[in-house]
């Protein structure tokens, strides 16, 4: 997922100093530099770690589900491993660029920095669900504590940091918000989801009922500046022209922040169950059922809303993007979600929309890999020899 502008420079900085930082403002402005010699396009920014998030979802979301399938675990372990690749791929390219203090000062590249936290955690939650048969299961337990800390340190930085800079360093029109605001806020909420999966493998007594609480702590910090941003979206939908181009995917991020803090919530339900006394496990488990469902219906109306937003610009014509990747992450959000509350309730309600919902994943995410593969081979394709004598002449 590439966010609508990957350029600053000048031209953003003039339209930072009149109050527009929109998308659409920045998209046609080249990179900030602080030394004057950052390439005018950077192909490999933070937002591409949304490729890993949605990827690993696919793996980690069919685990969740209410029903199995013949097979599916096998190929969703071929999944998972995919996305552990494609992580240490992009993670060793981007650090090899150093690009993140361009992106850091960037208005709008800064917003996906939330995008490698979430990436680290959902490949290591896959591999605790799905990577023992691979690795050993001492070795996945390694990997996700590993992944887990280091996402969630860096998701409490983002979480901090960017808010900062928005407040301190840059001057935004009222309809500038769009659904990227969501990346750098998600993160502790993905911290909340995943890090309950190892409550029952930290060790008992104090260790285990800090993580526990600390996860409860990652959840509230979360789901309040969730709804924060996700009120300033909603605003400039209502109050300002509709989202169109490369923004559009990125409305969906909105249902990917409400389908963690239904996830996180089961989640922690499940966890404070013998490791908090017990009128807590029995309010928590309370709270799952009738937060989670409260939410799960407010997660509804925002699909139905990104949905609609969505074939409206397909039908105007949508090109593909990079951005095709905020479809992915926050539909695989849906499904966890949904599958939480089936298992809480047994309910109809939520066992076939989360295998429909799930359906429904698995052909989007093949949709934009094979997409995304095209045009990476598109970026990276040598020129031809005649449009070689052209720029040689």
């Amino acid at each position: 997922m590439t966010p609508p502008s990957t350029d600053a420079g000048p031209a953003t900085t003039r339209a930072t100093a009149a109050g527009d930082v929109s998308p659409s403002a920045a998209a046609t402005a080249p990179d900030p530099s602080p030394a004057g010699d950052a390439p005018a396009r950077d192909p490999l920014g933070p937002s591409w770690f949304a490729a890993v998030m949605g990827t690993g979802i696919v793996a980690d979301a069919a685990v969740t589900l209410p029903r199995t399938f013949p097979g599916l675990r096998a190929a969703t372990t071929a999944v998972w491993a995919g996305a552990a690749l494609l992580l240490l791929a992009l993670t060793a390219g981007y650090l090899r660029r150093r690009g993140l203090r361009l992106h850091a000062a960037h208005p709008v590249q800064s917003q996906f920095l939330g995008a490698p936290p979430m990436a680290l955690m959902t490949v290591g939650a896959g591999a605790l669900l799905l990577g023992r048969q691979l690795i050993g299961a001492r070795a996945a337990l390694d990997v996700d504590w590993v992944l887990w800390a280091l996402g969630t340190a860096l998701g409490l930085a983002t979480v901090c940091v960017v808010p900062y800079r928005m407040i301190s360093r840059h001057v935004y029109k009222p309809g500038a918000a769009f659904g990227g605001w969501l990346m750098p806020v998600v993160p502790p909420l993905v911290s909340a989801a995943t890090g309950t999966l190892l409550v029952p493998h930290a060790p008992a007594g104090q260790p285990r009922q800090a993580l526990l609480l600390g996860c409860w702590a990652l959840f509230g910090l979360g789901v309040v500046a969730v709804l924060l941003v996700l009120s300033m979206v909603y605003s400039r939908l209502v109050h300002h022209d509709a989202p169109s181009g490369a923004v559009v995917p990125t409305v969906w991020i909105g249902l990917g922040a409400l389908g963690q803090a239904v996830t996180a919530l089961g989640g922690l339900a499940a966890a404070s169950s013998g490791t908090l006394p017990a009128p807590y496990a029995r309010g928590a488990a309370v709270i799952a059922l009738l937060g989670g469902v409260s939410i799960w219906g407010f997660s509804m109306l925002w699909l139905a809303l990104a949905t609609a937003l969505t074939v409206r610009e397909v039908r105007s014509g949508l090109p593909f993007a990079p951005t095709w990747w905020s479809f992915i992450f926050p539909l695989g959000a849906c499904v966890t979600a949904t599958s939480a509350l089936a298992a809480r309730t047994g309910s109809q309600l939520f066992v076939w929309p989360a295998v429909a919902l799930y359906a429904a994943l698995a052909a989007a995410w093949a949709v934009v890999a094979w997409r995304s593969l095209r045009y990476a081979a598109s970026e990276v394709r040598p020129p031809r020899a005649g449009a070689a004598r052209a720029i040689g002449a």
